[in-house]
């Protein structure tokens, strides 16, 4: 019962993990595409889309 418990366990833990590494992989393509877009449509000042 114990073996069967830790591996539902180990089976939730790398579901949640492998959930979570997929969001994250959506998130940094959306930030990807918006870094692009800056360089696409540069603003006038000094060569700079951010403001940092």
């Amino acid at each position: 019962m114990g073996a069967l418990l830790l591996v539902l366990l180990l089976a939730l833990i790398l579901g949640g993990a492998g959930f979570a590494v997929h969001i994250l992989w959506w998130i940094a393509i959306i930030v990807l595409v918006v870094w692009a877009l800056g360089f696409v449509f540069r603003g006038s000042g000094n060569g700079r889309w951010y403001r940092w």
